[in-house]
């Protein structure tokens, strides 16, 4: 199998029908990529709506319903294991991927071996281009994020690209292991990638190649929520176990 997607939703089954119908044109057009959906536990009937769906790819389409809701990481890491491709893409339920798009980005990792994560530049429904490409996650920066209404710069080969579209070879998972299930929602996907460029690997944002993202802070509108509670605990492990606060 040459690639595996892995899709995670919970309790968003309009959003992820929309993601996958996105996908077809590109499934029809490559037989060796499987998607894999991982639920973390909707009761929206989301397992039900996608087999009504009757892909014609649906024999390459594995839908997985967890019996509760692990968290971002956990739920990655299920699909991962699954995955039987050589290349993985992890795709956020809410963007709306196109054909050429993950084409290129899968030929890229093929073609650079020393590229340890992929991604596309991300934009709103509006065209708005999204701050995707992102400095170390420490305390000031947060700050800055919180603070400020700009676009910061957005280099080619940033510290992390945030986990809406991430591509990358299955040997890469294999040497610097999985995504860390101590973080229940975010910065598991910094964890990830500061963990791939320690190991030498670089991570290749890639502009020229853009896809539509309903970015949703849900933690930015109440951090004193459960989930807000959660990621600024997550913060924190990260910072400790990085020994890094800024």
């Amino acid at each position: 199998m040459r690639a595996s997607i892995v899709i995670l939703t919970f309790n968003q089954r309009e959003v992820t029908l929309r993601c996958l119908d996105a996908l077809d044109e590109f499934m029809r057009g490559h037989s060796d990529v499987e998607i894999i959906v991982v639920d973390n536990g909707s009761a929206d009937g989301t397992g039900s709506a996608i087999e009504d769906r009757r892909y014609a790819w649906a024999p390459r389409l594995t839908y997985r319903r967890k019996d509760s809701n692990s968290g971002v990481a956990a739920g990655r890491n299920s699909g991962i294991r699954m995955a039987k491709g050589d290349i993985i893409v992890l795709l956020d339920n809410d963007t709306v991927p196109t054909s050429r798009v993950l084409s290129d980005l899968i030929g890229h990792v093929e073609r650079n071996p020393r590229c340890g994560v992929a991604a596309p530049g991300l934009m709103s429904a509006d065209g708005a281009v999204q701050n995707s490409a992102k400095s170390y996650p420490g305390l000031l920066e947060k700050m800055r994020n919180v603070l400020s209404s700009g676009q910061p710069p957005m280099p080619e080969h940033p510290y992390y690209v945030i986990g809406a579209c991430q591509v990358f070879r299955r040997s890469v998972v294999d040497e610097v292991g999985e995504l860390d299930e101590n973080i229940f929602y975010g910065p598991e996907d910094a964890d990830f990638c500061a963990r791939i460029r320690k190991a030498g690997y670089s991570i290749d944002y890639i502009p020229s190649l853009s896809m539509i993202h309903d970015y949703r802070r849900a933690t930015s509108r109440n951090v004193l929520s459960p989930l807000g509670r959660r990621h600024i605990k997550a913060l924190l492990y990260f910072w400790w176990k990085h020994r890094r606060l800024f």
